[in-house]
């Protein structure tokens, strides 16, 4: 497994926001929710947006813009455009224009809102409320907007997840959330495989004969008592090979970058309630609760039970 597969096999979506939006000329929407990172596909038509800082720009069909947050953005189907609402936190939409002057924002259908049904405009958006410890090691080196240029695959994702909007069938929530895991790992991915990405350097790494390997068992074997030298040994390099080269790519050596790693993980397993401490701990290596609340202070400055998500007493 490697950093980006984590994103899907780790915590992923759960009852992310998704929404389309069916627009007609002059319209812009003030986005100020606050969320860690919002996917917006152009399904068709066009559209501008205006991060907090830096210059506008264009989006078009089957482009894909990742928006890192909190902090706020502007979309609109020209720079000159004055936003017509606000979006703010939970989604609450607030108009800036309550005489009515401009043409509102409304619910158009299920999972559908825009100012016309007939809109040459359409956009597909999908809000991560959180994406957690383990996708924000990806989403932290992304800049405040990556437009990631349109392709068959985008464009096909784009495709599906436009019908699978449009449907009411049980399970629907869970299908809207991998399609969205999916649109945004092919983005991520497209991004950082540009070579003026400013890609992690342990996610450029994973294309090195050594170090690749390497990481993916670290990734794949969390809770595995690995050594530099049973890691160098399955990975089949001598122990001086890999203790030299890991750090040059990785920027920190094999065991410090496991513990990160380990860390990562569990901080996410924590958003889940019905997992003991116990149970944590044996999933990323830690032989005790009490060896892992140590780890986990250490690195975050927090214990697991003071993790915002543990609702409820650790059972031990």
């Amino acid at each position: 497994m490697d950093a980006v597969s984590g994103l899907l096999t780790g915590p992923r979506a759960q009852g992310a926001f998704l929404l389309r939006s069916v627009l007609r000329a002059p319209w812009a929407m003030r986005i100020d929710d606050g969320a860690p990172l919002t996917a917006m596909t152009v399904l068709r038509g066009s559209a501008w947006v205006l991060p907090a800082d830096g210059a506008a720009t264009p989006v078009g069909p089957g482009d894909v813009a990742l928006l890192r947050g909190p902090r706020p953005y502007t979309v609109a189907d020209d720079p000159a455009t004055p936003p017509q609402v606000v979006v703010g936190p939970g989604q609450v939409c607030t108009p800036l224009d309550p005489a009515g002057t401009t043409t509102r924002m409304t619910t158009l259908g299920l999972r559908t809102w825009g100012n016309d049904a007939g809109g040459g405009t359409v956009l597909l958006t999908g809000t991560y409320p959180a994406p957690g410890e383990v996708g924000s090691r990806l989403v932290r080196a992304l800049p405040e907007l990556a437009v990631v240029p349109g392709d068959e695959s985008t464009r096909a994702l784009a495709g599906l997840l436009a019908a699978e909007l449009a449907r009411e069938a049980p399970g629907q929530s869970a299908v809207l959330d991998r399609l969205l895991d999916v649109t945004l790992v092919s983005a991520l991915r497209a991004w950082f495989d540009r070579p003026d990405a400013r890609a992690p350097a342990w996610y450029s790494a994973h294309g090195d004969p050594v170090v690749g390997p390497a990481l993916a068992l670290l990734h794949a074997q969390p809770a595995h008592p690995w050594t530099v030298a049973s890691l160098a040994a399955e990975v089949g390099v001598a122990r001086a090979t890999l203790a030299r080269r890991f750090p040059a790519l990785v920027g920190e050596p094999p065991l410090t970058y496991l513990t990160g790693w380990r860390i990562a993980l569990a901080t996410d397993l924590l958003r889940d309630p019905d997992l003991t401490l116990a149970a944590i701990a044996r999933r990323v290596g830690y032989a005790s609760p009490f060896a892992l609340s140590a780890a986990v202070k250490r690195v975050t400055g927090a214990s697991p039970a003071e993790h915002p998500a543990r609702r409820r007493p650790v059972r031990r």
